[in-house]
């Protein structure tokens, strides 16, 4: 069953996490097995980026927090407040995927 990794921004970090962005998405292209989904939990705004969210394939906590844990958004200290949880999926409607720009 996979695990559901919420984290949030730690404060004033919006300069940093523009910064390590693309060695963030490097790290996340590079280990697209151990994905299911992942993105940028955003403020109300739909722009403001206040947190990550990962689903990630794996039956480990462990191997979960690890995975999270080695992302530069968590190395260089953009994200805090990091919560892993088991999760179920139960409905998935593809067509209402957006894709990156």
């Amino acid at each position: 069953m996979p695990f559901i990794v919420e984290a949030t921004d730690r404060p004033n970090s919006a300069e940093l996490r523009e910064r390590v962005r693309p060695a963030h998405i490097a790290y996340l292209e590079a280990n697209l097995d151990k994905l299911i989904a992942a993105g940028a939990r955003l403020a109300d705004d739909g722009v403001t980026a206040i947190g990550s969210v990962y689903i990630i394939a794996t039956d480990s906590r462990e191997a979960a927090e690890g995975f999270v844990a080695a992302d530069p958004f968590v190395t260089e200290g953009v994200l805090g407040g990091i919560v892993a949880t088991r999760w179920r999926k139960a409905i998935f409607d593809h067509q209402s995927f957006i894709p990156k720009s």
